[in-house]
C-alpha cells in the first residue's frame, strides 16, 4: 500500500491562513491535493490539521482526517514528528495492510504535479537502496557563499565561513562560481516507512528524506510562507497548465 500524507495547521504567524489563501481561484492546499488524488498509485489520502476549514476541504477531496493534538500545533513542534504521529496512527489503524512509500506533501506548497509524484514512486521501486525521492529546485542564487547575517554590530557578516568553500583569495560574487545549488522545495518527499521510524539517522535538516536521497528536479518549486510568494506559485501553476486544466472542468 502506498499512502499520501499531507500536513497543515492553522496558526501560521507569517501568513494566517495561508493554506486556505485563495490561489488562482483555488484554496492552496486544493493543488498537493489535486495531485495526490491524480496519482494512480497511490491508495489512500490523509491529512494531519488541527483546520477545521482545511478538514472541510480535505472531506470534499475524499481524504482521510488525521487530527493533529496540541502539542504539535505549536510554532515549537516539528514537521518530522507531525508525520510521524501521523504514519504511526496511519499504521495502527491498518495493521493488515503492509506500508510501501509514504508520499509526504505540505498544504502550502502548490508546485507538484501527480507525474512527478508518480516518477518519484517509479524511481524508489527501481531503486531498492534509495531512502527517499524529493523535488528540488536549483537556486544559484540563494548560494551558501551569498548568505550573510545581521551581526550584534548590526553590520553583515558571512553566514557561514568563507574558508568552508575553499581558498578566499579566489572566490567571487558570480552566482554560479559555486556551481549548482539545490533546494528541496517540499513540493513532494516519497519516502520510505523505515525514514518515518528511524528519523534520528536522517540527514539534517529534513531528517524524514533519511540519508539517501534522489533528486525530483524541477524549477520554480516552493513552500509558501509569505504572501509576497503567491505570485511565484500562480506562475508556476500558469506554466504548468494547471490553472488552465482546472477552469476546463468547471
Amino acid at each position: 500500500m502506498i499512502i499520501a500524507l499531507l500536513m497543515g495547521r492553522k496558526g501560521s504567524k507569517g501568513f494566517p491562513g495561508k493554506n486556505l489563501h485563495i490561489v488562482s481561484g483555488q484554496p492552496l492546499a486544493y493543488y498537493p491535493m489535486k495531485a495526490a488524488r491524480g496519482c494512480p498509485e497511490i491508495d489512500r489520502i490523509f491529512i494531519s490539521t488541527d483546520d477545521e476549514r482545511l478538514m472541510e476541504l480535505a472531506l470534499k477531496n475524499g481524504i482521510k482526517i488525521i487530527k493533529r493534538p496540541p502539542e504539535l500545533c505549536t510554532d515549537a513542534a516539528l514537521g518530522e514528528h507531525v508525520y510521524l504521529h501521523a504514519y504511526n496512527y496511519i499504521k495502527e489503524q491498518n495493521r493488515h495492510c503492509k506500508i510501501e512509500l509514504v508520499v509526504l506533501l505540505m498544504c502550502n506548497a502548490a508546485t507538484i504535479t501527480s507525474e512527478t509524484i508518480s516518477e518519484g514512486i517509479r524511481i524508489l521501486r527501481n531503486n531498492p537502496d534509495y531512502d527517499s525521492a524529493v523535488t528540488v529546485t536549483m537556486l544559484n542564487m540563494w548560494s551558501p557563499l551569498r548568505a550573510r547575517k545581521i551581526g550584534d554590530d548590526g553590520l553583515l557578516k558571512t553566514f557561514v565561513p568563507l574558508e568552508a568553500f575553499g581558498d578566499p583569495k579566489k572566490l567571487n560574487c558570480d552566482r554560479d562560481s559555486q556551481g549548482d545549488v539545490w533546494f528541496a522545495d517540499m513540493g513532494v518527499s516519497v519516502v520510505r516507512p523505515k525514514c518515518l521510524e528511524g528519523l534520528e539517522y536522517g540527514l539534517l535538516p529534513q531528517k524524514w528524506m533519511g540519508q539517501k536521497i534522489y533528486p525530483l528536479k524541477q524549477w520554480g518549486g516552493l513552500d509558501i510562507d509569505y504572501e509576497w510568494q503567491v505570485p511565484q506559485a500562480e506562475f508556476w501553476l500558469k506554466k504548468h497548465g494547471i490553472v488552465e486544466a482546472d477552469n476546463k472542468n468547471k
